[in-house]
Formats: structure tokens, C-alpha cells, sequence
């Protein structure tokens, strides 16, 4: 995978992850989530919320520039629309020119921005995962997306699990599939 791919293949996991939003059914929003800190409604509002945040970053605005504009409840009445607002505009951002090179000033950076587009990937489908078992749908994900999402994450798992932004590591077999060896990677058990 080239970085000039990246931009495609993170607007593939939001309609993934689009599909899941959509079969959430109006008693589902305050079920628990395999993100003990979060329910649906929650986890849902910390995706958009994380997706709001690329077009500003990315044109170069700081964290302190964007300030707390997305803070709080920023799903309002319409949960799926507040979706395809941010998701539209994320990977808008992601598509434009030079996205992929240029700085982007995020809280572990500044880093370039197909390091951003490809983090933001796996947020978004991996959470995907998760609102999919808080609201009882089909787990399975996209494998060529997994598979990306691996090539992402792998070699910086350790790093990011030392600094305490995922969990502990699940030990899954030898023969696991790649989605069971990905979620395992990210603390997560199929």
C-alpha cells in the first residue's frame, strides 16, 4: 500500500463503518460498548468527533486553534446525518492535494499527514467493530481493510500501548484469522 492509496482505502472504513451506524436501532444508544468508558451514543459522538477534526488539522490549524468547537454532544437528533457530515469532510481533507505530506500538528506530533490518515483509518474501523457487537450486528469486517489496517498498526502497536492509548495485547492463536489477529493486537477479543 503507497500512501497516495491511504486516502481511499480510510473513506472505504467510513462507509464500512457508515453501515453499522445506520443499523443502530433507537434503543441501542446507550448500550455498552467494548469501550468500558463509552456506551453507543458515546462512542459514536468520540468517531464523529475524531473525524470532525481532520479538515481543520490537516489545512494546518493546531489543536489549540481548533480549540473545544467539538467537545461535548455533537450528534444531536439525527446521529446518522452528524455521521455523514464528518465522514464527508474527513475524507474530503484526506483527498485534497498534498494531504498525505504535509504536517499535521495532532497531539502526538506533528506528523505527516498519511500517518494521521492512516491512524484515523483504524479508529474508524475498529470502533466500526465495536458499535457493531454493542448493537448485535455482523462483526465481519472488510479483509482488505484489515488487512491495511494491520500494515498500519503493527509496527507501532507496542508504542501506542505503552503510552496507554490502547489496551493490553489479546493473545490469539497461530492460525487466527487476520480480523481475530488485528482486534487481538488492539485488545480486543472476536
Amino acid at each position: 500500500m503507497t500512501d497516495d492509496q491511504l486516502p481511499e482505502f480510510h473513506a472505504r472504513a467510513l462507509d464500512a463503518t457508515r453501515a453499522f451506524v445506520a443499523r443502530i436501532n433507537d434503543d441501542q444508544w446507550n448500550a455498552p460498548t467494548p469501550n468500558s468508558d463509552w456506551d453507543v451514543r458515546e462512542l459514536l459522538n468520540h468517531v464523529v468527533g475524531g473525524n470532525l477534526w481532520v479538515a481543520p488539522l490537516v489545512e494546518g490549524k493546531s489543536i489549540e486553534e481548533v480549540g473545544d468547537r467539538y467537545d461535548g454532544d455533537i450528534l444531536g437528533n439525527d446521529p446518522l446525518a452528524a455521521w455523514d457530515t464528518s465522514s464527508a469532510s474527513a475524507a474530503a481533507a484526506f483527498r485534497s492535494p498534498g494531504a498525505m505530506e504535509k504536517p499535521v500538528a495532532v497531539s502526538y506530533g506533528p506528523v505527516p499527514g498519511s500517518v494521521y490518515c492512516g491512524h484515523r483509518l483504524v479508529d474508524v474501523l475498529i470502533h466500526g467493530w465495536d458499535l457493531a457487537v454493542a448493537t448485535g450486528q455482523d462483526r465481519r469486517l472488510d479483509p482488505e481493510l484489515v488487512r491495511v489496517a494491520w500494515e498500519i498498526f503493527e509496527p507501532q502497536a507496542e508504542g501506542w500501548r505503552s503510552a496507554g492509548a490502547i489496551g493490553a495485547k489479546v493473545d490469539v492463536s497461530d492460525d487466527a484469522d487476520p480480523q481475530t489477529r488485528l482486534l487481538g493486537l488492539l485488545g480486543r477479543s472476536a
